[in-house]
């Protein structure tokens, strides 16, 4: 997987580093504690130290892009994945970095940030592309619904990433929606949903026997 995907791998890894370079552009001008958290209400309630914040956090989301890469070459079903899935896999941890570190070194700067707006239609992007691919998942151990009863049967697998590919997209309108009303508190509801119906209709398609 990773000789395939060589050159995805090195852009993506430098993609997730490219916020440490305008870190160093804007050190003299960031705070000592940089914003990193923002709660429900879209108030900054958790910072960390700059250079934590600087270079931590994307070398941090490196690792987590790694982790991801040498676990999917690892799978014994590796063969099923889509190179169209691995791609959008690959670049998912890129695009949040951008996303919260530009997020971070705005607020710190003094900008309002909507972090609620920026994260629902982030989201939202992110569950409507997965969602359009789930369906195209072939059964296999880290990419999907991976559960005893879609891994035990490859129709019960189908059946239910094709319901799970129809929920997540819709969910992922619901994010964008939210973003200019309701803010970040359908977040929790909707992943909640976005997780437990899935998992309950696979389970009733196992109860009768597929």
């Amino acid at each position: 997987m990773i000789r395939k995907h060589l050159k995805t791998l090195i852009l993506t890894s430098l993609v997730t580093l490219l916020p440490i370079l305008l870190g160093l552009f804007l050190w003299d001008r960031l705070p000592a504690q940089m914003p990193t958290h923002w709660n429900v209400a879209g108030e900054v309630d958790g910072w960390i130290s700059r250079p934590m914040a600087v270079f931590g956090m994307p070398l941090f989301l490196l690792a987590v892009q790694w982790v991801c890469v040498l676990a999917t070459g690892a799978d014994p079903k590796r063969e099923n994945h889509s190179d169209k899935i691995l791609h959008m896999v690959l670049w998912l941890i890129p695009v949040i970095s951008l996303a919260c570190q530009g997020a971070s070194y705005a607020a710190a700067l003094g900008a309002a940030v909507r972090i609620d707006r920026i994260m629902s239609l982030l989201l939202g992007v992110v569950f409507i592309l997965v969602g359009n691919y789930l369906p195209k998942c072939k059964q296999n151990y880290t990419i999907g619904i991976k559960i005893a009863w879609t891994l035990n049967s490859e129709e019960n697998w189908n059946r239910t990433h094709r319901f799970s590919g129809w929920l997540w997209v819709g969910c992922g309108f619901l994010m964008l929606l939210s973003a200019f009303v309701g803010g970040f508190r359908l977040f929790l509801p909707v992943v909640l949903v976005m997780v437990a119906a899935p998992f309950l209709y696979s389970y009733l398609l196992h109860r009768k026997g597929i």
